[in-house]
């Protein structure tokens, strides 16, 4: 590192060979005019030799000027990055988890209380997605995924199991009321295959027409709500809704889901208190919301 000039002069440098001007570059850098060409001074004495051909109040660049700075230009853009990307990197104090909105909305949150009342010591980061983060190089501590539990460089844990169930609102005058009504019904489409749902419910390899699709299962449960149709839904989504009675349960139909959630992190969160921490917690929770959905289960059965 001996042989690095000084990082103000190179700001300069890069400064004035993108802008084409002192002027310019004073002002983008928030300095004065002759600060910015003693900057340059000074780098041109460091290197031995000229950057720039100076005609008059014009620069222009040297062929060792421009072949310089295309290489500051990347440099510093490197190290631009590296300060974001470290900056935004989760501090000891803040817990970043990566989680589908769905399941941060209708799961998650309503339970995040009672971890932050056991551990208030840490600021809790929500990064909701449809896509999944790239714990790599991405912000984030823990990841809650759903899928097979399998990705190249990722630990993982299972975390809950779900199913799936088709749903109305229970006010919707329109809602089919017997499994025979449900392929002439207003179908709200999603990102779930209603092929396992069809095939328990008796209707072999029926496979619905959509009257309107979402890729967010938040906007599908919205629209049940709002009597635009009936849509097959993860019972970890609308357990709460069925029962307290404002949604129904269609033909009293309950699947496994074909993917379960995991608790996911890169290798370097081994042995470290958030991981520790919120893995417990988050599996005890969990522990509790597959026994409520067996019950639930059970009863759906018991009723056929």
């Amino acid at each position: 590192m001996d042989s690095l000039p000084p990082l103000a002069a190179l700001r300069a440098f890069e400064a004035v060979s993108r802008l084409g001007s002192v002027v310019k570059a004073a002002d983008a850098l928030s300095v004065t005019h002759s600060a910015i060409s003693h900057q340059l001074r000074t780098l041109e004495d460091y290197l031995g030799l000229p950057l720039f051909e100076r005609q008059g109040r014009k620069l222009n660049l040297t062929e060792d000027g421009r072949h310089y700075a295309l290489q500051i230009r990347v440099a510093l853009n490197d190290v631009a990055e590296a300060t974001r990307a470290t900056r935004a990197r989760p501090k000891p104090n803040e817990l970043t988890i990566a989680t589908l909105p769905s399941f941060s909305l209708s799961w998650l949150m309503p339970r995040l209380p009672g971890f932050q009342q056991i551990y208030p010591q840490y600021r809790v980061n929500l990064r909701a997605s449809l896509q999944f983060e790239d714990l790599q190089t991405a912000p984030v501590d823990l990841a809650i995924r759903m899928g097979s539990g399998e990705w190249d460089g990722v630990k993982a844990r299972a975390l809950l199991s779900d199913y799936l169930v088709v749903v109305a609102a229970s006010d919707d005058p329109q809602q089919p009321r017997a499994i025979a009504e449900v392929p002439q019904a207003r179908i709200i489409g999603s990102m779930e295959k209603w092929s396992s749902w069809s095939l328990a419910a008796g209707l072999g390899d029926w496979t619905p027409s959509f009257s309107l699709f979402c890729n967010d299962n938040n906007i599908v449960l919205d629209a049940i709500r709002r009597h635009q149709g009936v849509g097959l839904m993860r019972l970890t989504m609308v357990l709460d809704e069925l029962r307290s009675g404002r949604l129904n349960l269609v033909g009293n139909v309950v699947v496994p889901h074909p993917s379960r959630f995991w608790l996911a992190w890169m290798p370097r969160m081994d042995g470290s208190a958030k991981l520790h921490h919120f893995s417990e917690w988050i599996l005890a929770a969990a522990a509790q919301s597959e026994q409520a959905m067996s019950e639930y289960c059970q009863q759906v059965l018991a009723a056929r």
